[in-house]
């Protein structure tokens, strides 16, 4: 059986770095990217660390990027881990993230996966604001 021919709309780029998200929100893949928002400020709450960093672009878009060492368990609790931090970005981020920033989420060991989804939305919504004072 053949694959499916791709149409003139949909070019998969296997090498493109960033993926959206949302419209005003796209995904950090590179390595360097974490590595220069891991230089800027960061906020630690119960259930994930946040750090953040300012482009100095005049970008309207935000990036965003999810890591989970194995330190958080296995293959299943960092899964798990990474999609609901995804959700909070997905639902937070447009509307208290600032353009032309980069946030990255980082999971924590027994926390991440286990907390209650509102209490890791108000983490976030704390995070956030404590960052950009």
């Amino acid at each position: 059986m053949k694959p499916p021919k791709a149409t003139q709309g949909s070019q998969s780029d296997a090498s493109a770095p960033l993926l959206a998200v949302s419209a005003c929100l796209l995904v950090i893949k590179e390595r360097s990217d974490f590595l220069a928002c891991n230089r800027g400020p960061y906020r630690s709450v119960k259930g994930f660390v946040l750090q953040a960093r300012n482009r100095h672009d005049d970008s309207d878009t935000m990036r965003i990027g999810f890591t989970c060492s194995k330190k958080v368990g296995n293959a299943v609790a960092r899964n798990r881990a990474k999609r609901r931090l995804r959700e909070i970005a997905r639902l937070t981020l447009p509307s208290m993230g600032h353009a032309g920033w980069d946030y990255v989420l980082i999971g924590k060991r027994e926390v991440t996966a286990t907390r209650d989804f509102q209490t890791l939305l108000k983490d976030l919504k704390y995070a956030l604001k404590k960052v950009h004072e």
